[in-house]
């Protein structure tokens, strides 16, 4: 044991000698921290300091919970996105870092993205906290003191589409036609990204102060990132594998999982929700922050895509029918 304890010393005396520092003040600081605590290490006594109900509804608290339960799951994706645009794998030796791994294993990217789909898949099972877990009074009350904020501004969930697939998967489908197969700058398609319409009004077409809000906000750093991956996102870091990788059904797959998880299961796990609270006989109560649900959240409208390369002209004809008919219209 003594030998064994001899050489980690010797290892972290190499370690920080290679940085110029000296071991025994680092050991003398071993000496006189505390112990660490679950509590102290999760943060989670400022975590549970963050529900800030705007009204006196108990019911809001869920409303508030789930939605940044839900942006920490984006945050682990985003994180999955970071390791696959660098390769992922970071070489070191008896943990001195020696760089990043010139060329992406193909096994290391289909475990990443399917990381990324138990995320959303956690999310879109879970989410009848939402559908079902508010009483639709309460939620109809409370949710008019949030006005205009609404999930529309999602930030992080815009950074993974960015991410997946190249920019002009993401342009409104009316328009994407005027870009295929031509160079255009990702500013110049940027204005026709598909999400515009969900906030937007129809009879007069003018931008709705939650769009507005979100652009002055996150469009220069959408831009920044759509920049950024245009080169490293999901879609450009498959066609760099080789042809076998490429032909690989698990890698194959787990791409069009995460089709399926971020553009048609999630958006309408959205929809179930809004049919169940905003849905009337009188007629359908608009969205927080005026966003139209009832053609922005159903994939059949948007026909939004990750890798159309990946399926084939019936899948892409019949994109999230089969799902509504199911969950929602319980065909």
């Amino acid at each position: 044991m003594e030998n064994v304890i001899n050489e980690k010393i010797k290892q972290l005396g190499d370690k920080y000698a290679q940085m110029g520092q000296d071991i025994t003040g680092y050991l003398d600081g071993l000496l006189l921290s505390n112990y660490l605590t679950y509590w102290d290490y999760t943060q989670v006594d400022t975590l549970l300091t963050l529900q800030n109900p705007k009204t006196d509804y108990p019911d809001e608290v869920i409303f508030i919970m789930y939605h940044q339960i839900t942006e920490l799951y984006f945050k682990l994706a985003l994180h999955e996105y970071n390791q696959i645009a660098h390769n992922g794998i970071k070489i070191s030796d008896n943990g001195h870092n020696l760089g990043w791994k010139d060329q992406l294993d193909p096994v290391f990217f289909a475990e990443r993205v399917n990381r990324i789909n138990r995320y959303f898949e956690a999310l879109t099972k879970s989410f009848d906290i939402m559908v079902d877990g508010m009483e639709k009074e309460q939620f109809l009350r409370f949710r008019m003191a949030l006005l205009p904020a609404s999930g529309f501004q999602s930030a992080q969930y815009r950074m993974i589409e960015i991410c997946s697939t190249d920019f002009i998967n993401l342009v409104d489908k009316d328009v994407r036609p005027n870009y295929v197969g031509k160079k255009a700058s990702i500013e110049d398609m940027f204005q026709f990204i598909y999400w515009n319409k969900g906030a937007t009004e129809l009879a007069t077409g003018k931008k709705t102060l939650t769009l507005k809000q979100f652009e002055k906000k996150y469009a220069s750093k959408f831009l920044a990132l759509a920049n950024e991956y245009a080169s490293s996102n999901l879609w450009q870091k498959y066609k760099s594998l080789s042809q076998e990788a490429q032909m690989d059904t698990k890698v194959i797959n787990a791409l069009k999982e995460l089709d399926v998880n971020v553009n048609v299961n999630w958006p309408l796990v959205h929809y179930k929700s809004a049919v169940r609270y905003l849905q009337q006989n009188s007629g359908d109560v608009a969205a927080t922050g005026g966003t139209n649900w009832q053609k922005y959240l159903p994939p059949r409208f948007q026909k939004r895509v990750f890798y159309p390369e990946l399926w084939t002209e019936q899948e892409l004809q019949d994109w999230g029918k089969g799902w509504v008919e199911t969950h929602v219209f319980h065909q």
